[in-house]
């Protein structure tokens, strides 16, 4: 079984000083990390890959040398399981349709995007979108989340959730 920690808007150090403790402790059991975007700055990177390999995307806040690692668009495969990560902003349309376009053509079973902050888990076109809020600025939203994929790997079968919480440290 391989976990996967789903992090997007961290904001750090904007939002935020620090990630929150619960996020911190689902990376230590994660074997891999994803980001969507709005890190802010490299040391958020550096403290998630402390705990498992992480990649990610850059978003629209995000300074150049975040783009220049990370890029805006990314496709990752995990056996026979196609996950594409993105941020969601641009221009027209809503957040979540703007993350399915940027697939459009590709094949993919799980698209992950973030910058609305508000969490999203639903089915179009037979593909999973899945946003998992912000685990440092929710906004309007009630509480705080991110989101955790489990993959069985000889079966190809998987579980994907929200973690909500209500405090940040």
């Amino acid at each position: 079984m391989k976990k996967i920690v789903i992090v997007s808007d961290t904001h750090i150090p904007v939002r935020a000083k620090q990630l929150p403790a619960i996020l911190l402790e689902a990376c230590e059991e994660a074997d891999l990390i994803i980001h969507a975007g709005d890190w802010q700055t490299l040391d958020v990177f550096f403290e998630l890959a402390a705990y498992a390999e992480t990649i990610g995307v850059a978003g629209n806040v995000d300074p150049w040398e975040i783009i220049d690692r990370f890029g805006k668009k990314k496709i990752l495969t995990l056996g026979n399981f196609k996950i594409g990560i993105t941020h969601g902003d641009g221009a027209g349309k809503t957040t979540p349709q703007r993350a399915v376009d940027t697939f459009a053509g590709d094949s993919v079973d799980l698209i992950i995007f973030g910058h609305s902050h508000i969490p999203l888990m639903k089915q179009i076109d037979g593909v999973t979108i899945f946003n998992p809020g912000s685990p440092t600025d929710k906004r309007r939203q009630l509480q705080y989340s991110f989101g955790i994929l489990e993959i069985e790997e000889s079966t190809g079968s998987w579980n994907l959730q929200h973690i909500f919480f209500d405090k940040k440290a």
